[in-house]
């Protein structure tokens, strides 16, 4: 590449998106650390530049249009055209169906759903103008059910469909829509579930492990290299795909 693409990680605070946003900074891209507060970015921007790379740190609110488009302008202008977008942003709140709140509901489908929508929406145009672009979509193995996350798992169902019907929209544009559903991954939301139900974390991660057929948790760096091999040059014929990151068979 003779000019380093740029991409944008939502929700690359902490966790699998900045896991993911050093990954590709690594892979040569020049990245946008975007999350809800910019502040919070710091840590992951600057891993990055110790390492040689070159990243911002954006702060957006994935579900606010406004903030949508200022947020890519603003990614444009001092990075560049993003022609690689990883929709990463997520939040929980889980509850049984009888417990749970709108506010619950309406929360989880505004960050993953309209928040996915609102980013792909802002940088697919710069991806067409490029005739290039890769789009991966954070989905889940709760997409196939999970108790106590009706509004996550519907979610998280939803951008399956949303992100086949991306790849059906704009590949003759060059551009390829994916999906990476994680299963059990160690990481500040995981940690979030266990203590909601009271369960000593060593434990849950134990507990957890053993019903995985590789016989270990997931990492936060199993999902950012499955996200390199999507993003990457290579992978211009893989699209409209859901791949299950969960060490061993789902769906």
């Amino acid at each position: 590449m003779a000019e380093a693409r740029v991409a944008i990680v939502t929700g690359s605070a902490r966790g699998i998106g900045a896991a993911t946003a050093t990954r590709l900074a690594a892979d040569g891209f020049a990245v946008a650390v975007l999350d809800l507060d910019e502040a919070a970015c710091k840590a992951t921007v600057d891993a990055i530049d110790a390492a040689g790379g070159r990243a911002i740190a954006v702060g957006a609110d994935v579900s606010d249009a406004d903030a949508v488009t200022a947020a890519v302008e603003r990614v444009a202008a001092e990075l560049g055209a993003p022609t690689v977008l990883v929709n990463n942003a997520g939040v929980t709140r889980d509850n049984l169906l009888f417990k749970m709140s709108e506010l619950d509901w309406d929360t989880v489908m505004n960050v993953h759903l309209r928040g996915s929508f609102l980013m792909a929406r802002a940088v697919q145009k710069h991806m067409v103008d490029a005739r290039y672009g890769r789009i991966v979509n954070l989905s889940s193995t709760s997409a196939l059910g999970n108790r106590g996350q009706s509004n996550y798992s519907t979610a998280k169902a939803g951008l399956q469909g949303f992100t086949k019907t991306l790849a059906i929209e704009l590949g003759k544009f060059g551009v390829t829509a994916n999906c990476i559903a994680p299963g059990f991954i160690v990481s500040d939301m995981t940690k979030a579930t266990a203590e909601r139900i009271g369960e000593d974390w060593e434990s849950y991660v134990a507990a957890r492990a053993a019903a995985i057929p590789v016989a270990r948790a997931g990492q936060v760096e199993d999902i950012a290299h499955t996200v390199s091999f999507l993003v990457s040059e290579g992978a211009g014929f893989v699209s409209g795909q859901v791949i299950y990151v969960a060490g061993g068979p789902k769906a």
